[in-house]
């Protein structure tokens, strides 16, 4: 085990502090086209498909690339690997405004989504200045970074609409490269690099790094991270479209509204790794599940009118979501997300403290990718069914089976290290009861083993 599972070490609060503003930048970058994609859609007369693949395009390249960017941070530093991949998204950013045809905004929007890739970065580099029992609330505060997907929300419209979305492309380029100087100065390298280079000792091998990848438990902590953080990413990407669409909107007040859901959805992450610190991850993972479970059936229900033939005649009603009530449900969401996200990314370090990076790479890049897919089966479902809300239909798909995968892969565990569970009678009032005959046949040593288990 490496020191840092020990104590915090020296240049910790910096590190943080800057990975945390480094990836708040990369984020509002990294969700750019959630602004300047509509106005861009009615430019070019997209449809709902090809709108949700824009907007999903940068969330493809900066989740492909979390992996090796995870394991490049554990074998160069996670310090000079994020000033190389801050330039880049900066570079590919200002280099989008000037694109013209919708191939051409295609390619540019590969090359801003590497900026998303700062996430498996800065995860890497923060938790190895920090001990198991700090790296949930450290990886919560880094994870609050999410914000800049509000940021976005709040600033480019007004920038937008005044300026052009050209000028939003260069502003969160510019800013984007003076933030990434500033990172790296204001830093120093993580303890493993640092013990690494005294000692002369090499990294490890990227085949042994990616060994875990083949453990299924990694592949469920994925799944999870598919609906906390890629859901929250398509949504993100997707509100400012729908509530122009649903409510009649203008862009500004969509904007607003939508950041009513990212704000939550990012900064009470720090909340989910404190909780998760203190009752544990997994507590953290059922709440978070189970009260996302409700709001997207809550949201997925479309708006209806109704004919009632009534005593006197016909009664007409219409059940749908108010923009208030929309905005509240959307805030308890985002807020649900927000815990989920750090607990995911609390299992790791304690699971796989030795590759965190090419674990917390992986679960990223998969998370990464439901921000990239759900926003095109968003705009298939608009197209195939012509109901708004189907997007969340698909997420209540989602979270259901992710909840019932780690419900039974827990009950699972738990039967595995307490064979005596399954030696518990089917109810309370049963304790104690003489088994049947047919049972004592079948089982003889069902009395002790209920006895024992009482």
């Amino acid at each position: 085990m490496t020191q840092q599972t020990r104590t915090t070490q020296p240049g910790a609060g910096a590190a943080l502090g800057m990975s945390t503003f480094a990836f708040t930048a990369c984020f509002a970058v990294w969700t750019i086209f959630s602004i300047i994609g509509v106005q861009i859609k009615q430019e070019l007369g997209l449809s709902e498909s090809q709108f949700g693949l824009l907007v999903g395009t940068p969330i493809l390249t900066g989740s492909l690339i979390r992996v090796v960017l995870g394991v490049w941070t554990d074998q160069y530093g996670g310090r000079l690997v994020n000033l190389l991949v801050m330039l880049a998204g900066a570079a590919a950013t200002f280099a989008l405004s000037y694109a013209e045809t919708y191939p051409q905004f295609l390619l540019a929007a590969l090359g801003v989504g590497i900026a998303g890739g700062s996430f498996a970065v800065g995860v890497a580099y923060v938790s190895k200045f920090y001990p198991k029992e700090k790296q949930g609330t450290a990886l919560g505060v880094f994870g609050a970074g999410n914000v800049g997907s509000a940021v976005t929300k709040f600033g480019a419209p007004f920038v937008m609409l005044a300026f052009g979305w050209e000028t939003v492309a260069q502003a969160w380029a510019v800013a984007l490269a003076l933030i990434a100087l500033l990172f790296y100065v204001t830093t120093k390298d993580d303890p493993d690099l640092i013990r690494r280079r005294q000692t002369g000792e090499k990294p490890k091998a990227t085949w042994l790094q990616l060994s875990p990848l083949k453990k299924l438990q990694v592949w469920r902590f994925s799944l999870y991270y598919f609906f906390v953080f890629g859901a929250f990413v398509a949504l993100a990407l997707w509100l400012p479209r729908y509530l122009v669409g649903v409510y009649g909107l203008d862009i500004k007040t969509a904007g607003m509204i939508a950041a009513a859901y990212s704000i939550p959805g990012s900064l009470f992450r720090i909340f989910g790794g404190y909780l998760s610190d203190r009752i544990g991850a997994r507590k953290v993972m059922y709440i978070t599940f189970g009260v996302s479970l409700i709001c997207t059936f809550l949201l997925s229900y479309p708006a209806t009118s109704y004919v009632v033939d009534g005593i006197r005649g016909p009664i007409e009603f219409r059940i749908a979501t108010s923009l208030t009530a929309f905005t509240v449900i959307a805030f308890v969401l985002g807020f649900a997300m927000s815990l989920g996200k750090a607990a995911v990314f609390k299992h790791i370090p304690v699971y796989y403290p030795e590759h965190i990076g090419s674990v917390g790479g992986l679960v990223g890049m998969i998370g990464g990718l439901g921000g990239f897919i759900l926003p095109i089966a968003f705009g298939v479902l608009n197209d195939l069914t012509g109901v708004w809300t189907s997007c969340f239909m698909l997420l209540f798909l989602l979270v259901g089976a992710a909840l019932t995968w780690m419900h039974f892969a827990i009950r699972r565990m738990e039967q595995k290290a307490a064979p005596q569970l399954g030696a518990l009678p089917e109810l309370p009032e049963m304790a104690g009861m003489q088994p049947s005959n047919g049972a004592s046949k079948t089982r003889p040593p069902s009395k002790p083993r209920l006895r024992a288990a009482e």
